[in-house]
């Protein structure tokens, strides 16, 4: 399953049992569809709204057992019907993608971190549910590992956010490691941009070996495509190290040795 335009969802989904796929197939349908909207193409801001506020709209008719006509809604409903998945999470995504539209720039960590909490543990969230497995501490450890993810897309992604233009790095750590706008825009790496992005790298890794024990404590493939995610993450914080965390210029991505060892290590761990 690609994840090139919801870089959130699952990296591993070929590791699902056959009776799941078309269960996540429906909902990265549904996120990738909706994420499209606040970011591909040349809509103004009110048309992107109008969107996902249609969006919205399926959410509520389906939870006042009104009919829904959009062919994304026609494949989730009986999803949602199936799984008894909360539609909570379905408007937490929809609400951080209408933030996108309209928010640029964050204050605090804390404020980033509200973002992701509506933008990425949704998706971990609803996982746990289709496996019956969303205990409390199994949810706060998917939210810590769907968290860490976003952070990860974000300081990959750094100079591609900047054309939208967008900085997710917060304000408070702009300001205590000396980098303005300015140096985003020209994609100068000097020791502060360094330093900065290194803070940034620690506390990402950080949150991601927070969540990590949640792939170890699930059973079978459920538990084998959490380790695969969390190797995944760890494997590009690995490369923007080591490019020196010039992200402008050798943007980290994941190539074929890359999968080889995630598999391993998810196998192997």
């Amino acid at each position: 399953m690609s994840v090139d335009h919801y870089e959130n969802f699952p990296v591993a989904s070929v590791l699902l049992p056959p009776a799941l796929r078309e269960p996540v197939a429906a909902i990265y349908v549904f996120a990738r569809s909706a994420d499209d909207f606040a970011d591909e193409g040349e809509l103004p801001p009110e048309e992107r709204l109008r969107r996902l506020d249609a969006y919205k709209a399926e959410l509520d008719a389906i939870e006042a057992g009104r009919p829904t006509t959009h062919p994304v809604f026609l494949r989730l409903r009986p999803v949602i019907a199936a799984h008894g998945l909360p539609l909570p999470l379905f408007r937490d995504l929809l609400d951080a993608f209408s933030q996108d539209v309209v928010k640029t720039r964050y204050a605090s960590y804390a404020e980033l971190i509200d973002y992701c909490r509506r933008s990425a543990d949704p998706v971990g969230r609803l996982l746990l549910h289709l496996f019956k497995a969303a205990t409390p501490e199994n949810l706060r450890r998917s939210d810590c590992v769907c968290s860490a993810l976003q952070l990860i897309n974000h300081w990959q992604d750094v100079a591609i956010d900047w054309a939208k233009p967008r900085v997710y790095l917060p304000q408070e750590d702009l300001d205590r490691f000396g980098v303005a706008d300015a140096q985003i825009a020209a994609g100068l790496c000097d020791e502060r941009w360094r330093e900065l992005m290194r803070f940034q790298v620690d506390r990402a890794r950080a949150l991601m070996l927070e969540g990590a024990p949640l792939g170890r404590d699930l059973p079978g493939r459920m538990g084998l495509e959490i380790r695969a995610i969390v190797a995944g993450g760890l494997r590009i914080l690995d490369k923007i190290e080591a490019v020196d965390y010039d992200i402008f210029r050798r943007r980290p991505v994941l190539e074929k040795p890359d999968w080889i060892r995630i598999l391993w290590r998810a196998v192997f761990p």
